[in-house]
């Protein structure tokens, strides 16, 4: 069970393919999670998502801990059976979201305290207590319990480092289903021997998976780029590389091309939801009056449904006039062009010619303002975050 196979690799950089083994079905490596928060990838049915080709979702820990309660979920069969999908699914331990989300938090070695963002109720989270929790939700994939600190405070870093570590060894000990794949999580910031410390402490505990998290929070994606440059090659090559929360597609290609295997990030239903639409060429956002009485598809030649059926001047009225179809079918396209960039990366890698599309991806690949925008409110946000 998780056995993680290569089957192809491209010889001018590190990007591979692959095939990792779980309960619920392979998956096919490298990988695009669509982020289902509560359990739902917003607007979409399972029925949707299977229809996409998506292969694995990601649910989350701390909002499903709150709300309706990992008991319940764990009486329901688990959240495969809650949701009602068939596939592989992971879980975040909810370590995030403690940081970024809650009220108020407070950290000791042997936890966190914290209270909750919907209704101000005190809560608690140990490393065994995520893991039980994890095992009552019964996600193929599970994290441990870490510390996502502020990426360009060293001595914050230094310190959360060390609870991280030691989180993780005892989230090792209290793990005990063996159809759940527990991945460590990689921190340190942006400071290069910080990450090659936590990757080495990691790798002793054997995991059978690694994850690289506290980045895409506040850092530039040079910042981002380097400090991958240096962590993946310090993690086990013959194990999956999972890369949270990032799903920019210029930065999905720079992550596969550094050995990334596994993705997820709500960038894509998020934008998709404010009437951002991913092209080949960039983000189109539906909301400029230029589409108004546009006849064309969100991208020509592109299979979606959305795209087979709407024009871009239809899915601007269903925005500007409040439609839920317009969510929907936004969400639609966004996540096929995820599922399908996937695919095409795969293909490329096999072909041996995954240098040559990196190259035409990002040179046609334009950044808009929308885009610099978002980035920047990311790292405000992570900023705030660090000082409250």
């Amino acid at each position: 069970m998780f056995e993680f196979t290569i089957t192809a690799t491209d010889p001018s950089s590190a990007a591979r393919t692959g095939v990792f083994a779980t309960p619920h079905g392979d998956l096919i490596t490298p990988v695009f999670a669509p982020v289902g928060t509560q359990a739902t990838v917003k607007t979409l049915t399972p029925r949707d998502l299977h229809a996409l080709g998506a292969t694995l979702v990601l649910a989350n820990t701390y909002h499903l801990y709150l709300r309706p309660g990992v008991e319940l979920i764990r009486d329901f069969g688990g959240v495969h059976a809650f949701m009602g999908w068939s596939g592989p699914m992971l879980t975040d331990s909810g370590g995030f979201q403690v940081f970024s989300l809650a009220l108020m938090r407070k950290l000791d070695p042997d936890g966190v305290t914290f209270r909750s963002h919907i209704d101000g109720s005190l809560h608690r989270f140990t490393p065994e207590s995520a893991i039980a929790s994890q095992e009552a939700l019964g996600a193929d994939i599970i994290m441990c319990l870490d510390e996502c600190a502020e990426p360009l405070d060293r001595k914050y870093n230094e310190e959360a480092l060390r609870r991280t570590h030691a989180w993780a060894a005892r989230c090792r000990a209290a793990h005990k289903r063996p159809d759940q794949a527990l991945f460590g999580i990689v921190q340190g910031g942006i400071f290069g021997d910080l990450r090659i410390e936590s990757a080495t402490t990691l790798t002793a505990l054997d995991f059978p998976g690694y994850a690289i998290g506290g980045l895409s929070v506040g850092e530039t994606k040079e910042q981002m780029y380097a400090t991958l440059d240096l962590t993946v090659p310090a993690l086990p090559a013959h194990k999956p590389r999972y890369l949270m929360g990032v799903g920019a597609p210029e930065d999905i290609i720079e992550g596969v091309a550094r050995g990334i295997d596994i993705f997820d990030c709500v960038l894509p239903t998020r934008v998709a939801r404010n009437g951002g639409l991913f092209t080949r060429q960039g983000r189109l956002n539906l909301r400029n009056a230029r589409y108004a009485a546009d006849p064309l598809p969100v991208e020509p030649g592109c299979t979606c449904y959305c795209c087979q059926h709407f024009s871009r001047a239809y899915l601007r009225h269903l925005f500007k006039a409040g439609e839920i179809l317009g969510l929907h079918l936004a969400t639609l396209h966004n996540v096929h062009f995820m599922i399908q960039l996937m695919a095409k990366i795969r293909a490329h890698i096999a072909a041996g010619t995954f240098a040559s599309f990196r190259e035409s991806f990002l040179a046609e690949y334009q950044l808009s303002n929308q885009d610099v925008r978002h980035a920047q409110r990311e790292r405000f946000l992570a900023r705030q975050r660090a000082t409250t």
